[in-house]
């Protein structure tokens, strides 16, 4: 063994576990198979999305949650004993130290848009943030978290200020942590497009709070990737990283895009502050009133009225600094080419519905139609289809008719 061998190997020796995980310059780059991440809320919506992102490559994945129990459903996504799930509570920093231990990264997705019970803003976004970011100061670990654009110190809305005062807390405890500010997030599965979908099959008005304010949204795919790419070491650290999509438009272009979409007709109404915030106090106490049952795709609250009076958009500045998608090397995925292929569920006839006056052919399964479609399709009407009646019954274009003929359950008698 070289000098330099000695010299490295005595290192290591002497360095504690916390801080080895950490710093690799004297090995080298680690590979992804040798480092574990936590990814506390990771069986959210968007943390499946980035459970997904790493397993494929390669990560052991430890993933923190309330209700591990919940979260078996995680473990496809990886190989056999790749994904784990843990309980960890944030309200109790104990259960989040433990979750960390041995870590080499930690990433934190929690967040709610309304406070129930036990579950309010300062003991997720405040208080939780700050017990993950001290762990992973005392592991030694990288820290990568997940905020919202509008966060704001000095916000009317709750929500925005504890987002903004979990940011710092995570910066003076983790002063190389990477914060991650998505705007409003899209994917299956979403609590945007599909919230609205489901009111405006069963409502004839769909009434706005804030719908000339101005969004960006973000397909959940790409935040996933970007999130990946911190934990890959390619995105530089100490920075705060604004994301949004390609599409710059107000609440009610998308809203009226998803009606579009849907090809449901509905009229859309701005309301004005007042009378928003006043739809939001009857729901408000009509969730009061049903401990909590009311469905969530009617749930409003008053701080998140004040929320959408403001756009939430990426920043010039973020765009001039690099901090963006675009930033970290990745092209924004638009919602056009996503938001079709799980909204087609609200049509009144599913994936069989047709644009009137114009037929779809690429809609109608070929199942239904007297002759093949295309060059490529697989209906045969002159072939024999569905289970064989006998061993000699035709299934392919040059078998022999067979004494089965040529449509499921003839037979010749010839």
């Amino acid at each position: 063994m070289s000098g330099q061998e000695n010299t490295t190997a005595s290192a290591a020796a002497h360095t504690s576990p916390g801080t080895q995980s950490a710093s690799t310059p004297a090995s080298g780059p680690r590979r992804p198979q040798d480092q574990l991440v936590t990814i506390y809320g990771g069986s959210g919506f968007l943390g499946r999305h980035v459970v997904r992102a790493l397993a494929k490559r390669g990560y052991r994945i430890r993933v923190a949650v309330r209700r591990p129990d919940l979260a078996l459903f995680l473990q496809p996504l990886g190989k056999v004993n790749q994904i784990v799930a843990v309980q960890a509570n944030l309200r109790y920093p104990d259960s989040v130290a433990r979750a960390a231990e041995r870590s080499d990264v930690l990433i934190n997705l929690v967040g709610i848009l309304q406070e129930t019970g036990s579950q309010s803003f300062a003991r997720l976004q405040v208080d939780g943030a700050d017990a993950i970011a001290r762990a992973a100061a005392r592991q030694g670990a990288r820290m990568i978290h997940v905020s919202a654009i509008g966060a704001d110190p000095a916000s009317p809305s709750v929500y925005a200020r504890t987002k903004a005062e979990g940011e710092a807390r995570v910066f003076a405890a983790c002063p190389d942590a990477v914060v991650f500010r998505p705007s409003l997030i899209f994917g299956p599965g979403d609590s945007f497009f599909n919230r609205f979908a489901s009111l405006a099959r069963a409502l004839p008005v769909l009434p706005l709070a804030g719908g000339q304010s101005r969004f960006q949204p973000a397909f959940v795919g790409d935040v996933a990737e970007a999130i990946a790419r911190a934990v890959d070491g390619t995105v530089a650290p100490g920075k705060v990283y604004e994301l949004g999509g390609p599409e710059v438009g107000t609440l009610e272009h998308f809203v009226r895009y998803m009606l579009k979409t849907i090809r449901r007709k509905r009229a859309v109404v701005d309301l004005p502050m007042p009378a928003a915030k006043l739809q939001a106090r009857m729901l408000e106490i009509a969730d009061t009133l049903t401990f909590g049952l009311l469905p969530d795709t009617l749930k409003l609250t008053r701080d998140q009225v004040i929320l959408l009076q403001n756009d939430n958009i990426v920043s010039e500045a973020a765009k001039a600094e690099g901090r963006t998608f675009e930033g970290i090397g990745i092209t924004p995925t638009a919602a056009e080419a996503v938001v079709p292929g799980y909204l087609w569920t609200f049509r009144k006839a599913g994936q069989f519905a047709t644009e009137r006056d114009e037929e779809r052919l690429s809609e109608v399964p070929d199942t239904l139609a007297s002759k093949p479609l295309a060059a490529g399709s697989q209906h045969r009407p002159k072939t024999a289809s569905g289970p064989a009646i006998g061993a000699d019954a035709g299934s392919s274009p040059g078998a022999g008719q067979g004494s089965m003929g040529v449509r499921w359950g003839t037979r010749n008698r010839g």
